[in-house]
């Protein structure tokens, strides 16, 4: 069944990782995955351009069907194979709000993380200013206290959306771990750092996990500050 899945990722893109655990919680090991490295642009490549033309990853296809959203991808094989592996649409109204809720917050955390991680890259030197940085690590400081009153409410050693892992857990644990690879502060953010805890040792992200990471575990310390 897994073998009509084709997934292009590259090591540690939240969006593609979302999609490889996703997957695993289904039950879809022996996918036909094909890693790409970002640094040599092998995301540009006429392979995956055929498949998702903005040359982005992840680039998924079961089938004919293709979709390459990481969302759109997760939904997709909750609906497609609703019957096997780990159930990660939730039933009760409350829980289930609060799961598309989580799901769709991650999209501002990913964003103000990447405004802090990655301004010096994106803003060429001349247009740079020390004001603009402090004011994408006051935002990025603000939204993650938010998190951190998400997992207050829902109580500790609980999933996002409550005592059951969901598609509100796919989609964010990789946002949270990319900012620890990057040096978040588990110790200020003590809420982040129950959860991160309580997932990271999970077989459908333990399997997952990404290869670069493994093999460097030292990461960054752009965030050590906030």
């Amino acid at each position: 069944m897994a073998k009509n899945i084709t997934l292009y990722w590259g090591s540690g893109s939240p969006p593609c990782w979302r999609v490889m655990i996703a997957l695993e919680e289904k039950g879809l090991q022996g996918y036909n995955g094909k890693l790409l490295s970002f640094e040599k642009q092998e995301h540009k490549s006429k392979e995956v351009m055929d498949i998702n033309p903005r040359g982005q990853l992840p680039a998924f296809k079961h089938g004919n069907n293709v979709v390459n959203e990481s969302y759109a991808a997760c939904l997709y094989l909750e609906s497609q194979f609703r019957s096997q592996g780990t159930p990660l649409l939730l039933g009760g109204a409350e829980e289930q709000a609060r799961m598309y809720q989580r799901m769709f917050e991650a999209q501002t955390l990913l964003q103000k993380l990447s405004d802090v991680i990655y301004y010096t890259w994106r803003v060429p030197e001349a247009e740079r200013h020390d004001s603009a940085v402090q004011r994408n690590k006051e935002a990025l400081t603000t939204e993650l206290k938010l998190w951190e009153q998400c997992l207050q409410q829902v109580g500790e050693g609980s999933f996002l959306a409550g005592k059951s892992f969901s598609l509100a857990d796919v989609i964010v644990f990789p946002v949270i771990a990319y900012a620890v690879r990057f040096g978040l502060s588990l110790e200020r953010y003590p809420r982040l750092g129950q959860y991160y805890s309580l997932l990271k040792d999970r077989p459908s992200i333990k399997a997952s996990w990404p290869p670069h990471w493994l093999e460097n575990p030292q990461g960054m310390d752009t965030l050590k500050d906030l």
